[in-house]
């Protein structure tokens, strides 16, 4: 069997689309070519998402810093410079992006830069401890996230020019869910090798696969066959950014959508609060970075695929279900916290309660990442992205304030909260228009 043959098998499968005919919203150059895109996208995809498992500033470097006796303000400071720096930038690195005719350069850069930064803090783990550590390792995630920001940019646009609408969720849904199934592997490892997660070479191994993984998938990226684009509205960086900016209330359609990934961010950060309820008044062991990979990556695993094909037929409707469902587990958390709080520290209980919450937040990522793919077109697509992850990058900021909120009022204040914005982002999504199906 011919590479090609295997090829247009894979993608049969996974893309439900046995003969490749299905070529909507994608230039005709490129219907030909869809299903070798579909499957190096695929790939690369799934070894980025498997390395944001490894290397989580979420988990996996929080845990190493304290390991290896970091001060706590670089610890802190680890979530907020991951997440706002891979987005605030976008929008002047799509100015650069519209001027190039095939944009997935931009994401094979990206990934080297990645897998760079990775190299270097490999070099910084093996030598250095404890505050000259964690400011290597907060600079380099600096230039991690900067990289990461250009590959968001650049992979939305190449799936809106490679991959045709109706196939785009399923593409989101089966990297989450093989992403998933990998994440289980680690989580597995983790658990069963507690003796292991204080030992260095422990951190250099999952740095160095990292930095494999980044390498890997920027070669495998480089294969897809982009046919060339617009290079219409470039200029100076910061003037059209400001232009761009303009398109929340120009663009009544968008801004709705911007509006309501905005309030979606109610099933991101639910997540750590559930956790904390957990942590305060049930069984800590229950909230290890093992058993919290492992509640993620049944999520991933179980619903990405769900997710996905629903999203290629009313990808409005997988954000409001999903942040119906991340109101009901805040909800069902919050009647166990008052009502029967030594209930959290059940297995069961709390193990229900994160992987629910898992669930919703891919339901959220799939369907918002897909329907900003369906709604854009060639010439816009990288410009619309582009706004909307700044004006998330200056939220997810914001969301530092939750802090203040748990400091004051405590944990339950954050959740009854986070419910109040998640019955909003259901109304606002509920009412957007279909982008998606045939």
């Amino acid at each position: 069997m011919s590479d090609k043959d295997l090829t247009h098998r894979v993608y049969g499968y996974l893309a439900e689309d046995e003969d490749a005919r299905v070529c909507k919203d994608i230039p005709e150059s490129a219907c030909h070519h869809q299903p070798r895109s579909f499957v190096l996208m695929l790939l690369s995809l799934t070894l980025t998402k498997l390395g944001d498992t490894l290397v989580s500033a979420r988990l996996v470097l929080p845990w190493m810093l304290s390991t290896l006796g970091a001060p706590a303000i670089f610890i802190s400071a680890l979530v907020p410079l991951r997440e706002s720096l891979a987005l605030l930038p976008q929008l002047f690195v799509a100015q650069k992006l519209r001027e190039q005719p095939v944009r997935k350069w931009f994401w094979v850069a990206g990934s080297i830069g990645q897998a760079l930064s990775l190299a270097l803090m490999v070099v910084a783990v093996a030598t250095l401890n404890n505050s000259a550590l964690g400011w290597a390792v907060v600079i380099l995630l600096t230039t991690f996230s900067l990289s990461r920001g250009v590959c968001s940019v650049a992979n939305k646009d190449v799936t809106g020019k490679t991959v045709s609408k109706t196939r785009r969720g399923r593409l989101s849904g089966v990297a989450a869910s093989a992403a998933g199934l990998l994440t289980l592997g680690t989580a597995l490892v983790i658990m069963f090798s507690p003796e292991v997660e204080g030992e260095r070479w422990l951190f250099l191994a999952l740095l160095g696969s990292g930095v494999v993984l980044w390498t890997a998938a920027a070669l495998l990226y480089a294969g897809i066959p982009e046919v060339a684009g617009s290079t219409e509205g470039g200029g100076n960086a910061i003037t059209e950014a400001l232009k761009s900016l303009s398109l929340l209330w120009r663009n009544g359609q968008f801004g709705h959508f911007v509006l309501t990934r905005a309030l979606l961010v109610s099933a991101a950060f639910a997540i750590p609060y559930i956790v904390v309820l957990i942590q305060r008044e049930g069984d800590a062991e229950l909230t290890s970075l093992g058993s919290l990979l492992l509640a993620s990556g049944l999520a991933g695993l179980l619903a990405g695929r769900v997710w996905g094909r629903w999203s290629d037929a009313a990808s409005h409707r997988v954000m409001a279900a999903a942040s119906v469902m991340s109101t009901l587990v805040m909800l069902m958390a919050l009647g166990v916290y008052y009502w029967a709080p030594t209930a959290l520290a059940w297995p069961w209980v709390a193990g229900l309660l994160l992987f629910l919450s898992a669930v919703a937040h891919h339901g959220a990522r799939v369907g918002r990442k897909t329907y900003l793919v369906d709604m854009a077109d060639q010439d816009n697509r990288a410009q619309l992205t582009a706004v909307s992850n700044t004006v998330m990058g200056i939220i997810l900021l914001a969301g530092i304030l939750l802090g203040w909120l748990d400091a004051a009022y405590g944990a339950a204040a954050v959740l009854w909260f986070l419910v109040a914005v998640g019955v909003l982002a259901f109304l606002s999504a509920l009412a957007l228009p279909n982008v998606s199906g045939d």
